[in-house]
């Protein structure tokens, strides 16, 4: 038996490495299996798409992603080319003499990853045939009504095939890894394994099927994850076959991988089988920063979305814009999943509190959730050309005044400002204050709910009375439709918008990880998450003192629903405490710590999960350390040393607090360095370059 190569994982500065640095990428192949390839149905699409760059540097010509072929996206996205490699080329050409249509090409992302897309519908009409031998090998059967599930046998079937064609062209090298995501590609894992190819299998589940079928019936999830009969809930919910698609892709696979701690309980549970590694979700970095300029971009979209405000609440203006704080939630519209029951519950707690101790903030709650609408809200459209016409009006006598108090002054006079306006101006200027007049309170959706009296959100802000009333503190908007520059109403882009507000909330009950507080962090806007998502638990594990750099976790795991919207009360309460000063403080905090969702970091775990299937698919050749899973330890940012021991100052046990506080804390905070103290408290991305050998890199040489 020839000497197997090491693949363990050794620390230098703190960083794993190979201990055999000459294994060439060469001698492998790498695919990567999802749906959502070049295919956006949801998260999974964003962490491919992120994750492409890295992956494609490491593996260079050797990458190759597999997803389903839809013309509307191939148009827009792939660029069309010949495979680069003989092999792929021939099993591509083997599917193509059967009769299937197989499209090859770049996807034009960062990184242009090849891409290899099977056309389900040209393949279609063999799909009894491979239901039946699905059944063969895994016994379990396909409904013909679930369209769904019938495409995943087909893609899955698709995939093998391809597998096999590929690898029967090899002699043991090159080796093959195959990476399925969700149980959408599931069936290829199955298959491939059943047949003994020689391909290292990966699984990676992003959430569990049954879990979020769970959590949406407002179960008691997480207390009772040993209590559930998983056939019978499964069986109920209609989705066995799904189900147990999933669970036989994680028990074929050579390495089962999830994308979080609070993921891994719920899969140890509902699929029966413990991750071998955590791979969290990242973010290319460079795509979302704008170095030294996230403050401006900040003070920039928040003009923006002032504008937009004027508009709303014409006729109810009575609140300093500069004294009101923007909120918001967004995501997919799953009302209890995504936490947004708990924050409105939250609100109302919080206009209360603001109300009580007559506090002068006022606070704007945006939900930026999809529902079925019919059109724009006409009362919300109105709005928006009244401030137009308001606008015009108003440049219009300002450049009348302008030019007579510009011919006043050349005359070497003092203009009288009683004459300076005619009676002109002063009759435009009333008609103009006139149109203002509003007779209805400012609308709290921005467009027509097709099923307003089922809508738990709208359902949910009668109850609680949050009609945007002048004596409110608390104003919501509730926008279903996500956002678009295009737009007649909020002409902003989502990561525009994100930007010019204050604050972002996810109260999230179910969040496997949770991109939308990870985008917040990356543009340094502080956001609110909770520990059943795997970002909230990331950050505790990384972070010392998360709420000092402005990221707030609620504990929905062991307190009651009750103690855990009084806790997210008071975050509120707390945020809306803080000066400008403090908030501009945190915000730099805030984006200090966007290196801890780089890629470039968390990167590794995908190499780690690679490396450990290669070792138990092809035990002969390479074998694994025990203690080779990447350590942690030293990515933990400690306290900022401007925060006191006491409860931080983001956080005032009282409502009343003295502006020598504020002083103590500016005269404590030195932002330069902090910087350079979390500079050096992090732990510098993974270096992809192979070091020749005998050559060792100088402490410090991988930091960016």
């Amino acid at each position: 038996m020839p000497l197997a190569r090491s693949l363990s994982m050794t620390s230098l500065n703190g960083l794993p490495q190979w201990e055999d640095e000459d294994l060439p990428v060469e001698d492998l192949l790498l695919f990567e299996v999802s749906w959502e390839v070049t295919n956006k149905v949801g998260g999974i699409y964003t962490v491919i798409q992120t994750k492409a760059k890295i992956t494609a540097d490491e593996w260079g010509e050797n990458y190759f992603l597999i997803g389903p072929y839809f013309e509307h996206n191939v148009k827009t996205q792939v660029e069309a080319c010949e495979p680069p490699n003989p092999a792929v080329k021939k099993a591509m050409d083997t599917i193509k003499g059967q009769g299937c249509q197989v499209f090859f090409g770049r996807w034009l992302i960062e990184g242009s990853p090849y891409v290899l897309l099977f056309n389900i519908g040209s393949a279609a009409w063999n799909l009894d045939r491979w239901k039946g031998e699905f059944w063969d090998v895994s016994n379990i059967g396909i409904p013909f009504h679930d369209r769904e599930a019938n495409d995943a046998v087909i893609f899955g079937s698709l995939t093998a095939w391809f597998l096999k064609e590929l690898s029967s062209q090899f002699d043991g090298k090159p080796n093959i890894i195959a990476h399925f995501h969700e149980w959408q590609a599931g069936v290829g894992l199955i298959l491939s394994r059943s047949q003994k190819l020689p391909v290292a299998t990966i699984f990676t589940t992003h959430a569990t099927l049954l879990g979020r079928y769970l959590c949406a019936a407002s179960v008691d999830f997480y207390n009772n994850l040993d209590q559930f009969d998983i056939d019978k809930e499964a069986g109920e919910r209609q989705i066995y076959h799904r189900y147990c698609m999933e669970r036989a892709s994680v028990h074929c696979a050579h390495v089962f991988t999830t994308v979080s701690e609070i993921t891994a309980v719920e899969a140890e549970h509902m699929l029966k089988r413990n991750p071998d590694v955590l791979t969290p979700n990242g973010l290319n970095i460079k795509k979302f920063s704008a170095i030294h300029e996230f403050q401006n971009l900040h003070s920039m979209y928040k003009a923006r979305i002032q504008e937009f405000i004027r508009g709303h609440f014409y006729g109810h203006l009575d609140f300093n814009l500069e004294n009101t704080l923007f909120f918001f939630i967004a995501g997919r519209y799953e009302f209890s999943n995504k936490g947004a029951d708990m924050f409105l519950e939250a609100l109302s707690r919080l206009n209360f509190l603001l109300r009580v101790h007559k506090n002068d903030v006022t606070v704007v709650v945006f939900f930026i959730m999809p529902a079925k609408t019919n059109n724009f809200n006409v009362e919300t459209l109105k709005g928006q050309a009244v401030r137009k016409q308001l606008w015009d009006t108003a440049q219009s006598v300002k450049e009348k005044f302008g030019k007579k108090l510009y011919n006043a002054l050349l005359k070497g006079e003092i203009p009288d400002l009683n004459k300076i306006l005619d009676r002109d101006d002063i009759t435009i200027m009333k008609r103009a204050i006139f149109s203002t007049q509003r007779h209805c309170l400012p609308p709290v959706t921005t467009h027509n709910m097709i099923d307003d009296g089922n809508d738990p959100i709208l359902n949910t802000i009668r109850r609680i009375g949050l009609f945007n009333n002048r004596t409110d503190r608390v104003k919501v908007i509730l926008h279903p439709e996500f956002l678009s520059s295009t737009s007649p109403l909020l002409p902003l882009d989502y990561e525009e918008f994100v930007r010019g507000c204050h604050l972002g909330v996810f109260p999230s009950y179910y969040e496997p990880w949770g991109y939308t507080p990870a985008e917040c962090t990356v543009m340094g806007i502080p956001s609110v998450t909770t520990n059943l998502s795997g970002f909230g638990c990331f950050m505790q594990e990384h972070v010392a003192d998360p709420a000092a750099y402005g990221i707030y976790i609620v504990d929905r795991r062991f307190r009651s629903p009750d103690e855990s919207c009084n806790q997210l009360t008071q975050i509120l309460y707390g945020f809306c405490q803080q000066s400008r000063r403090q908030r501009i403080i945190q915000r730099n905090r805030t984006e200090r710590l966007s290196d801890l969702l780089d890629w470039r970091y968390l990167g590794r775990y995908y190499m780690h999960a690679r490396h450990l299937a290669l070792s138990r698919t092809f035990p002969d050749k390479y074998e694994m350390e025990p203690s080779a899973p990447p350590k942690t330890e030293g990515f933990r940012y400690p306290r900022p040393s401007s925060v006191p021991p006491s409860p931080s100052v983001s956080q005032h046990s009282s409502p009343q607090h003295s502006e020598a506080e504020d002083e103590d804390e500016d005269e404590r905070y030195d932002e330069d360095e902090e910087a350079e103290r979390d500079r050096q408290n992090i732990k510098s991305p993974f270096s992809l370059g192979v070091l020749p050998q005998g050559k060792k890199k100088q402490h410090g040489e991988y930091r960016n």
